[in-house]
């Protein structure tokens, strides 16, 4: 459940480089005439059967599709609508044999290549890492070349890993040299979406269930019997909530079009230790499938630099939110005390909150 892990992946690809990869398709997309001769996006791919595999032990791909065009990977999520679309112009997925779902990358394809000769078509990824190169046949057949063994992988892995695992985790040495047939975008699509099956009992992503102008409240108190089986938790109860104060703050500076962006939510604490609960209001961002929320000053019951801690968002099944406090960033101690620095103990960094009536999270 520690799903704060999932957005340093994210922020390294499509989320840090959204506006490179906005201008990439915005200037490529009508010159790559090989790959889309109408500009509508563009698919290509190939399932090998069992006599090829057979035939090429040494190859690991089952299935390989590229797909050239807008995302087909990002499902519905938290990050605003005004940057929707932004991202990479070129995406490669495979299935290795055995393997019961895809991994994927992306990527900006251009005929400047690092050589700069205008072929074959060039697909870079961040870091300066190449994604494959392109050529499309006589028979408009995609002739990919170049895919590296460590595409899936961060740079540096093999020593890292150690050849043994590197080896598990790579591609193959016959995983290249790909000849796929052009097939309809609805195929790749499809295929992107085995990726990340979408859960129904998800819902509606939390900026679209929370209105900008809405009061919410989510929370849980916590009885003697939870207590039993989380002797280390520490918490007694928490709410999760905006309210008029939080309305009135970005209805004043917030952009809508950018929602969640700027939104402020207040997060109280009462702890089995205290009496008196305490409460800290973080500012958010939509990142990935979640909220990124950094503590803020205003209203804050601590005096030191807090801006650091954060907290994360995310929707829960059948209507709950998921909180996450991954590094001690929950007002459960004094931000400001020593202790402060430590990390959070387990039973108190996930917490499972249900939607509540606006009263329950009044000051």
């Amino acid at each position: 459940m520690a799903f704060e892990h999932r957005l340093a992946s994210v922020l390294s690809g499509a989320a840090l480089l959204s506006l490179l990869g906005a201008t990439a398709f915005a200037d490529e997309a009508a010159k790559l005439t090989e790959l889309s001769p109408n500009g509508q996006d563009a698919c290509f791919g190939r399932i090998y059967d069992a006599k090829h595999l057979k035939a090429h032990p040494e190859q690991k791909v089952a299935r390989i599709f590229f797909y050239y065009g807008h995302d087909p990977v990002s499902r519905p999520n938290e990050e605003p609508a005004a940057n929707a679309g932004r991202s990479y112009n070129g995406f490669v997925t495979t299935t290795v044999r055995g393997a019961k779902a895809p991994e994927w990358a992306g990527g900006w394809c251009s005929h400047q290549s690092e050589d700069g000769a205008s072929n074959p078509i060039h697909c870079g990824m961040e870091c300066d890492r190449t994604l494959a190169s392109l050529k499309v046949d006589d028979k408009g057949r995609l002739i990919l070349s170049d895919l590296q063994p460590d595409i899936y992988l961060d740079a540096g892995s093999e020593e890292e890993l150690g050849t043994t695992e590197y080896d598990r985790q790579a591609l193959g040495s016959r995983d290249d040299n790909f000849r796929l047939d052009p097939m309809p975008a609805a195929t790749c699509k499809a295929e992107f979406a085995r990726i990340d099956p979408i859960d129904p009992a998800m819902g509606p992503p939390l900026r679209d269930r929370l209105k900008p102008d809405q009061t919410f409240c989510y929370g849980r108190d916590y009885d003697a019997a939870h207590f039993g089986s989380h002797p280390d938790q520490l918490t007694q109860s928490i709410r999760v909530f905006r309210g008029p104060v939080e309305l009135a703050s970005f209805a004043a500076g917030g952009d809508l079009a950018n929602w969640p962006d700027g939104a402020d939510i207040a997060v109280s604490v009462t702890t089995r230790q205290k009496s008196g609960k305490v409460t800290q209001v973080y500012s958010c961002q939509g990142e990935a499938d979640q909220w990124r929320c950094a503590a803020s000053s205003k209203m804050s019951d601590f005096s030191c630099d807090i801006t650091q801690k954060e907290i994360f968002l995310k929707r829960g099944a059948n209507g709950m939110m998921m909180l996450a406090n991954p590094n001690n960033s929950l007002a459960i101690v004094d931000f400001c005390s020593q202790a402060a620095d430590g990390k959070t103990k387990s039973d108190d960094k996930i917490y499972r909150l249900e939607p509540m009536p606006q009263s329950a999270c009044a000051p």
